[in-house]
């Protein structure tokens, strides 16, 4: 739906610079068109490596490699180099996979380091350069504290939306049709914004982290 809401947000001349996403949506061809298509820089935590040495946070990952884009070749640590490289599609995305062969993983004395896959071969699956680029740069920003102080704007959105589920009943209709259904949310957002606006001017903080049934109640009397 990213796609979709900016879209709609070009339509109406109200692009944003930032759009910040929670870690359901990005993917590396997401930032890429969004920045190129739209101009927007998509502020959001990408997908780490799942791989088998970088969830175990042992062993040689992805980035232990060095890789050759001009000759097409992936050098592991201890100063290997590839021995095929296939552009290819899997689940309709384009990749490209390494190879490193047999005879040179066989005797390498870190194997057991570097992978476990029966042919004894280190094997590893890359998106084309520009995705890689960007993925890799995302992953290596977001562990940086300015990046954790910039993303903590989201923390708004994500009470913004606990608040309209738990108060408002907002993933469920109460009325069968898309006009109906739009009115509802509006009412909810309005419910919202009075609730948020009661606390401010009372000086009520709303960032507790539980609620009696009683308050909620309460609240959603006033919703």
């Amino acid at each position: 739906m990213t796609d979709q809401v900016h879209q709609g947000l070009q339509t109406r001349g109200l692009l944003p610079a930032e759009h910040y996403l929670d870690s359901g949506y990005p993917s590396a061809d997401l930032i890429v068109d969004s920045l190129r298509d739209y101009g927007i820089t998509l502020i959001t935590p990408v997908l780490l490596d799942r791989s088998a040495q970088a969830r175990a946070k042992a062993g040689f990952d992805k980035t232990a490699f060095t890789i050759d884009w001009a000759a097409q070749q992936a050098t592991c640590p201890q100063g290997a180099t590839s021995a095929s490289w296939s552009p290819a599609t899997q689940r309709g995305t384009e990749v490209i996979v390494v190879t490193f062969g047999a005879d040179t993983c066989g005797p390498c004395p870190v194997r057991r380091h570097c992978t476990t896959s029966r042919r004894g071969r280190r094997q590893l699956t890359l998106r084309p350069r520009p995705l890689h680029d960007v993925l890799a740069g995302a992953r290596t920003e977001q562990d940086t504290k300015a990046w954790h102080a910039k993303y903590a704007l989201r923390a708004g959105v994500e009470g913004t939306i606990h608040q309209a589920v738990a108060i408002t009943g907002i993933r469920h209709a109460r009325c069968r049709g898309l006009p109906k259904i739009h009115l509802q949310h509006a009412f909810s957002a309005v419910a919202l914004n009075l609730i948020r606006l009661h606390a401010y001017w009372n000086n009520n903080p709303h960032d507790r982290t539980r609620t009696s049934h009683l308050a909620r109640l309460g609240l959603a009397l006033v919703a």
